[in-house]
């Protein structure tokens, strides 16, 4: 392993270089303070990487960006919005039977439990969007206790991923609703992903939300 050398005062310390999957080289300082006492002073991060990822590479200054070795170009022009979150979260694109059961579990679990629907009428009406996700997220494990349940069965962790996905669209929708004084439009099963929560965001009792060209580009590209 290729190593730099950091001197302080008489002593001197190798230090692990280590080589990303660009060729991009980083100077491995995880042992640093143990081991020297010192620590790093980096203003705003511009010269430090927060973690290693096996998810996403970024380069900024080079306009880069990857998920599980994809470019985003590639997966923006070829895979769908639910393509690309199986893709990060399970290490691979989906086949299109796998594609077809995610699709399903998903839009099979869009409903919050009714009683969630209580949390929505006591907000008041200058809450945070982001306080109130936060916050209702976490409420879903008051009534899906398997998000607290330690269980390996990949059926168990395939139903919590699907109805994180699924009821966080849900949620956003249900909050917009409230900041506008409008009622909650449940979800349709029958519709994509996106279109699903553009129609539960902007259709009304008095107006339904028309699916444009774009939603039915959506439409298209995930009907199994």
């Amino acid at each position: 392993m290729d190593t730099a050398q950091l001197k302080i005062g008489e002593n001197t310390y190798d230090l692990p270089i280590i080589t990303g999957t660009e060729d991009e080289k980083a100077i491995d300082i995880s042992r640093l303070r143990s081991t020297t006492g010192c620590i790093t002073l980096d203003s705003g991060y511009q010269n430090t990487g927060s973690c290693r990822s096996a998810i996403t590479f970024l380069n900024g200054e080079k306009g880069v960006l990857r998920y599980r070795g994809y470019s985003i170009e590639e997966l923006g022009v070829s895979s769908t919005v639910l393509e690309v979150a199986y893709l990060l979260i399970y290490g691979e694109l989906p086949s299109q039977e796998r594609l077809k059961e995610f699709i399903t579990l998903v839009e099979d679990n869009s409903l919050i439990h009714e009683n969630m629907l209580n949390f929505f009428k006591g907000l008041p009406p200058t809450a945070h969007p982001m306080a109130i996700l936060s916050s209702t997220i976490n409420s879903l494990a008051i009534h899906y206790p398997n998000f607290y349940v330690e269980d390996s069965r990949p059926e168990v962790f395939d139903l919590m991923v699907a109805r994180l996905l699924s009821t966080i669209r849900t949620i956003a929708a249900f909050t917009y609703k409230k900041s506008i004084g409008e009622p909650v439009v449940y979800p349709d099963p029958s519709l994509s992903y996106c279109s699903n929560f553009l129609n539960m965001m902007f259709s009304k009792p008095n107006r339904p939300h028309e699916i444009d060209a774009d939603d039915e580009l959506f439409r298209n590209h995930y009907t199994p």
